[in-house]
């Protein structure tokens, strides 16, 4: 099969998205029945292209623009990605967007809704999202949704049948053994909640920041680590943090990399995500293969994947979020064990093999 598989999610960090395009392709590339060539819709990234690439991918090298094809490809199915990449049998947008296929069969991956109950969470090009999934949809592209409650989503939202959508949960790396030294020195400080992600709206840092205010007035030494790039709207975040009674004991470190991260979480009491809506949720995994205890929110797939592995509470609740922390600090062996276990149910390769027979069937 002659696979087309777009790399544009690997122009930036890897974080979500990013990561499932990365880990996927690179377990595909060693499928001796797949011929893949992959594409990138950037034109600020159309040099870079051909680095991105693992071994056994070829790349097509044409530019190709982001924000005017996908203005077109809104309204009408042209031009086909046949133009870039020469005839193929399938063609794969792992980050929502799925070009005309030229009769080739088109499959997206969808990672959550956010843009549709949540669009003032979202920036502008991500809005674009239902528009070109509904005019694929009418295509006849298939859906895989990379939890349950997605899939679930996608039907309810889109009224698309469901056996055009196809469930393969994410994977999760093991984190390899970090510093536990390092990490304090990064830190700070012994103890320290963590938090691991890009700083946007939908992340719910602010809400962190006030929960962790209520928790440091009764813990002296406790700090907050806030590790993430940033992403849009921050100001919410900036004036939670520079308004905060214990400014001093919250450090914000920006873009880490996997060796500080490690290091991180070898050394951190409690992770913290109190997202306020999730697809799937891969930080609260990692954290839960590193042995560290998560607190994390009542929302989206969150509690089908993390299952009885982590602490719930409820989306925008300051006190509860608090609290739970509070509780996480004192120490839970059980749930860490049963985060282990959770974690090490969810696989790359799994995940690719997935995909793998989802391309062979709908081929």
């Amino acid at each position: 099969m002659r696979i087309a598989y777009d790399l544009t999610a690997l122009h930036d960090p890897r974080t979500g998205i990013g990561a499932f395009t990365g880990e996927v392709l690179t377990r595909l590339a060693r499928h001796d029945d797949l011929d893949l060539i992959g594409y990138s819709a950037s034109w600020r990234g159309r040099n870079d292209v051909a680095s991105l690439a693992p071994p056994g991918v070829a790349v097509a090298t044409r530019p190709m623009a982001a924000q005017p094809l996908r203005q077109v490809w809104r309204r009408v199915d042209w031009p086909p990605i046949t133009w870039w990449t020469g005839p193929v049998d399938l063609v794969h947008g792992p980050n929502f967007v799925v070009p005309p296929g030229d009769g080739a069969v088109e499959l997206m991956t969808v990672h959550d809704l956010t843009f549709v109950h949540y669009p003032e969470l979202c920036k502008r090009d991500v809005l674009q999202f239902p528009g070109l999934m509904e005019r694929a949809l009418r295509r006849g592209a298939h859906v895989h949704a990379v939890s349950e409650f997605v899939g679930r989503e996608v039907v309810d939202v889109f009224g698309v049948s469901p056996d055009r959508v196809h469930v393969i949960a994410n994977g999760v790396d093991p984190i390899p053994a970090g510093d536990a030294r390092r990490g304090r020195d990064a830190a700070g400080g012994d103890r320290f909640i963590l938090a691991v992600g890009t700083i946007e709206p939908r992340k719910d840092y602010p809400l962190l920041v006030a929960a962790f205010d209520e928790l440091a007035s009764i813990d002296d030494d406790v700090r907050l680590v806030i590790a993430g790039q940033d992403g849009w709207g921050i100001a919410a975040f900036d004036t939670a943090l520079q308004s905060s009674r214990h400014r001093a004991r919250i450090v914000r470190l920006g873009f880490v990399t996997d060796e500080t991260r490690a290091d991180l979480l070898a050394a951190a009491s409690v992770f913290a995500y109190p997202s306020r809506y999730e697809g799937f949720g891969l930080p609260p995994l990692e954290a839960m293969s590193a042995g560290v205890p998560v607190v994390t929110t009542r929302t989206g797939a969150l509690p089908d994947v993390l299952g009885d592995a982590a602490r719930f509470v409820e989306p925008g609740d300051r006190d509860d979020l608090s609290s739970a922390l509070h509780e996480l600090l004192q120490g839970d062996p059980e749930l860490v064990a049963k985060g282990r276990v959770r974690a090490s149910s969810y696989s790359w390769d799994a995940c690719a093999d997935g995909v793998v027979e989802l391309y062979h069937r709908l081929c």
